[in-house]
């Protein structure tokens, strides 16, 4: 396998539809997409002009397969960098695997997964942040996680790195120079203008660091554990939250044994709930491990919602009062939202009772009638921090990004102490190429096969 190959697949998902697009990439795409295509109007399809389009049939010999339109994307104006050609045929898985096959009989060969974008990198049309910002664009299914990956494919992210790379390039340059004369004693690198750069990689690695907490939730989801009592209505809230009946709901209390989950987007943000078995004790051993993983769940997830029966809360405030004590002392770090559910069964006396013993801190809800449902989205959306997402400032959401950030920032405080320490420069440039090590692995400038391998793995094969 050599990345010299024409390569083809299908761009579109798999099975039936209107149309698919099949994308054929490498030295010999034309040649190749010519030797099967037969234009409509006589025209040969290799003397075309790139960025076209053009009507016509695919040909085995002289049986008619389809009729498509060939797009032709000459190099290096195309997403690979090389010869591209995208036939966009009929919907058919029939007419799809025809058109493949008849293209690896002509020279082809299948791409592996991802291949298409790593040729993009490779042929210097992106850099490595931006290609796999291309897999979470495609992942993305929010407007948070879809501006992140867009923000980084046009390389908010890696211009950020870029930029700092290069001045410290510069500086290690100078410094690495100076040992060519060290029996000069000379001063190539002005100390002062190098201390301030150090400071401001430092305060610009530590930012990026600190948006990788933000960058993770608001791509992957900020997960919601649901806790509460057996039979308070947690499987009726998750279902109203979703508007559907993902969850069985029963009178029977212990019906949740395992954790339910679900996402939702909201305000842009998703969010994933997790229904878990209600908190009792039992003897029954498979409620208790529902329990047990209910408690896990809770150390996993970002928010903790705990339901309460509004009647039960108001016949024993100070007694469920400390249960929720309990858990906020458990989970301190965690944003606690206490309920009151089932309030549609409360009369107006009990209900003005209930906000005078509750206050602000216990909202007043009906997970059976969707009454204060959009009141717990909206304190939901409060706990998520969107203000850098609304800046448009860079957010880190790639753990391979934030594992190289960290490994970097190491770096830049060892120079940092080795300033302090008046090291001599060949000392200081051993760390500031290691930082700039670190730096060339987020965006390629260092990579190995194993690395992209592992990254391009994770890409669909028609991408």
């Amino acid at each position: 396998m050599t990345h010299q190959d024409t390569i083809v697949a299908l761009a579109t998902p798999s099975g039936a539809g209107a149309i698919a697009v099949i994308r054929l990439s490498g030295p010999n795409a034309i040649a190749i997409a010519s030797g099967m295509f037969q234009s409509v109007v006589g025209k040969e399809l290799a003397k075309q002009k790139t960025h076209t389009v053009h009507l016509g049939h695919i040909m085995d010999d002289q049986r008619v397969i389809d009729e498509v339109l060939a797009t032709i994307f000459k190099n290096p104006n195309s997403y690979t960098g090389e010869d591209v050609v995208e036939l966009s045929c009929h919907g058919s898985a029939y007419i799809q695997q025809e058109i493949i096959q008849l293209s690896l009989r002509k020279g082809c060969r299948m791409a592996t997964a991802g291949e298409f974008t790593l040729r993009a990198f490779l042929n210097g049309k992106m850099d490595l942040s931006q290609a796999e910002a291309v897999a979470d664009l495609i992942a993305s299914d929010s407007a948070a996680s879809h501006q992140l990956a867009i923000q980084q494919m046009r390389g908010g992210f890696s211009n950020e790195i870029q930029k700092l790379r290069e001045e410290l390039l510069n500086f290690a340059s100078l410094i690495e120079l100076e040992l060519d004369f060290a029996e000069e004693d000379v001063e190539f690198a002005n100390r002062d203008d190098f201390q301030q750069l150090i400071t401001r990689i430092t305060q610009v690695l530590k930012r990026l660091i600190d948006s990788f907490a933000t960058g993770n939730v608001l791509k992957n989801g900020i997960p919601v554990a649901i806790v509460g009592q057996p039979n308070v209505g947690k499987s009726t809230l998750l279902n109203a939250l979703l508007n559907e009946e993902r969850a069985i709901v029963s009178d029977i209390a212990g019906t949740t044994r395992d954790t339910i989950e679900d996402e939702i987007v909201i305000g842009g943000i998703g969010f994933r709930f997790i229904d878990t078995a209600g908190i009792r004790e039992t003897k029954d051993v498979i409620e208790s491990l529902g329990i047990q993983k209910t408690f896990q769940k809770m150390e996993q997830s970002q928010v903790v919602v705990i339901l309460h029966e509004a009647k039960e809360l108001l016949a024993k405030t100070s007694e469920l009062t400390i249960e929720i004590e309990k858990i906020k002392n458990r989970f301190p770090q965690k944003p606690i939202v206490v309920i009151a559910n089932k309030v549609d069964t409360l009369s107006e006396t009990e209900t003005l009772r209930l906000r005078s013993v509750s206050q602000t801190d216990i909202q007043l809800l009906s997970a059976k009638t969707g009454q204060g449902v959009e009141q717990l989205k909206s304190t939901l959306l409060d706990f998520v921090n969107t203000g850098a997402l609304r800046n448009n400032e860079t957010i880190v959401t790639n753990t391979r990004h934030y594992d190289a950030l960290l490994k970097a920032l190491e770096e830049i405080d060892k120079v940092q102490q080795g300033i302090d320490s008046g090291l001599s420069g060949d000392l200081l440039a051993i760390d500031i190429r290691q930082a700039l090590y670190y730096f060339g692995e987020i965006t390629g400038e260092i990579t190995n096969d194993d690395l992209l391998g592992n990254i391009f793995a994770n890409f669909c094969i028609g991408k």
